[in-house]
């Protein structure tokens, strides 16, 4: 029994046996038989009230161990759950606005969902599927599409491994493309129709930790599979598979080399070389090389990257496309948390074999505006010129989570 309930009983204990100690010293003196009757009553009564308290204390000494014990098993049922609540969702996604030569256009480009499971602290899955300008189907302008789909394991302190559909270490966006960690509506043309990002395939990879602020990264996953006739032949953009039944004649090994070591610099190389982008048709091989810097200096902020294309066969070079290349430079101001300022020089060409002039530049400046570090609204200008003249402002908003 509860100590603290205990005492209260023995002192109730204590006056009913004074009482009668009590009544008998007093009535000592031959008390009559009505005296005797009232006294027995009185301790009826008082036994009575005895047997009452020790049944109501019994009742609240278990009622508290019941509400203690159903504290116990919440807390650790929460305990267990916490533990065990290893997957996660989030997302992102982006509407834009674009006015361009008084061409309108309102589209939600991109509603993106990720979902991720930790199996142990060594096995993890990850997931991103993605649904592209709101609607999908036959003669709808939207794709439903899985960019993300892989395992990743650790097989030691340096080395992890991942296997499934996931996006080809190439380039700046290709891996990192939420809308709040870029500047500007839209994503860089240079990086689109030259790397082409964003770029998924199906393969394995693995990620290598030299030493601290050195990475290397290799995969083998499968490749382009470009048209050779028609106004897109040789489109590497138009080439990509999507890991959606994808020809795997001709696999794709694309390595690269990062350094970070410097807070504030990220400075890496990529490489791609693929036997055939027609996937035994014309037996074109082709290799790809990027290089690109970020550089984050208090407020001020600088990405630079440079792409090229080199394809194998007498047919690519009819046409011009056995050479593709592009590059851009962005300068970029962050006042405070919440308002940054770029600008974006872009030059890129996807018939640099012609030896013509078909190489096509666009100017971007704007803002972004960040009323939360996940949340941005968006502005900036745009100047085209070359294959597509063009000039006029986007809108956006993006968020990611």
């Amino acid at each position: 029994m509860n100590i603290k309930l205990a005492a209260p009983l023995a002192t109730s204990l204590a006056t009913v046996l004074g009482s009668l100690v009590w009544s008998m010293a007093i009535n000592a003196a031959e008390p009559t038989n009505q005296e005797l009757m009232d006294l027995i009553k009185k301790q009826q009564v008082q036994i009575e009230q005895l047997r009452l308290m020790v049944e109501n204390n019994q009742k609240l000494v278990k009622k508290t161990d019941d509400k203690v014990e159903a504290t116990v098993d919440a807390v650790e049922s929460t305990m267990v759950a916490a533990k065990e609540s290893k997957s996660k969702i989030g997302g992102y996604g982006e509407l834009h606005y674009n006015n361009i030569e008084d061409d309108e256009q309102i589209d939600f480009h991109r509603f993106v969902m990720f979902f991720n499971h930790e199996f142990t602290n060594k096995i993890r899955f990850f997931s991103e599927l993605e649904i592209e300008h709101a609607l999908s189907g036959d003669g709808k302008p939207g794709e439903v599409e899985l960019e993300q789909a892989y395992i990743e394991m650790d097989l030691n302190e340096s080395n992890r491994l991942k296997t499934g559909v996931f996006l080809v270490p190439v380039g700046i966006i290709n891996e990192t493309h939420e809308p709040p960690t870029f500047y500007g509506v839209e994503r860089n043309p240079v990086e689109k129709n030259i790397i082409p990002a964003t770029w998924w395939e199906a393969g394995a990879g693995i990620t290598s930790t030299i030493y601290e602020g050195l990475s290397a990264d290799f995969a083998v996953h499968s490749g382009l599979n470009v048209e050779t006739e028609g106004s897109n032949s040789y489109s590497i953009r138009n080439g990509r598979q999507k890991a959606a039944k994808a020809n795997a004649d001709s696999l794709a090994y694309t390595a690269r080399l990062k350094y970070t070591a410097i807070p504030g610099v990220e400075l890496a190389a990529s490489y791609q070389v693929q036997s055939d982008v027609t996937q035994g048709i014309n037996d074109s091989g082709a290799s790809l090389i990027t290089a690109h810097a970020i550089i984050n200096s208090g407020k001020f902020g600088l990405k630079a990257l440079y792409a090229k294309w080199d394809i194998d066969g007498s047919e690519a070079a009819l046409l011009g496309r056995n050479e593709q290349n592009g590059y851009y430079i962005e300068p970029s101001f962050r006042l405070n948390d919440s308002w940054g300022f770029f600008a974006r020089y872009n030059v890129w060409d996807n018939l640099a074999g012609n030896n013509t002039d078909t190489e096509i530049t666009q100017t971007n400046f704007g803002i972004n505006y960040w009323p939360h570090e996940n949340v941005v609204f968006k502005f900036d200008f745009e100047n085209q010129s070359g294959a597509g003249d063009g000039k006029g402002f986007n809108l956006g908003v993006g968020y990611m989570y």
